[in-house]
């Protein structure tokens, strides 16, 4: 087995969502919410936020402190979680 092949990582989509589904009272309550675009093989989970988390000066916290960290805490394998319209100075898209 190649180094490449012991990174990749199996993350079951359906429970994302259903850690996401728990989150989104808090989002929907100040207007805001949060869509699953993608889960990449290195354990990075992609989302986009939307209403008024989209573009709120503390996105990136909600984001780092309430979404990843509900999914890495339910989910172990997540590594990180990155907004795809959030510029995140790290690499984000």
């Amino acid at each position: 087995m190649t180094q490449e092949q012991k990174e990749k990582v199996q993350i079951d989509r359906a429970k994302v969502e259903e850690v996401l589904e728990k989150i989104r009272p808090a989002l929907r309550f100040d207007g805001g919410d949060v869509e699953l675009v993608d889960i990449g093989e290195d354990g990075t989970v992609y989302v986009r936020l939307m209403g008024a988390c989209h573009g709120c000066a503390m996105s990136l916290v909600t984001l780092k402190g309430g979404i990843e960290m509900k999914l890495k805490e339910e989910i172990p394998e997540v590594k990180q979680v990155v907004a795809v319209n959030l510029d995140q100075g790290f690499g984000g898209f």
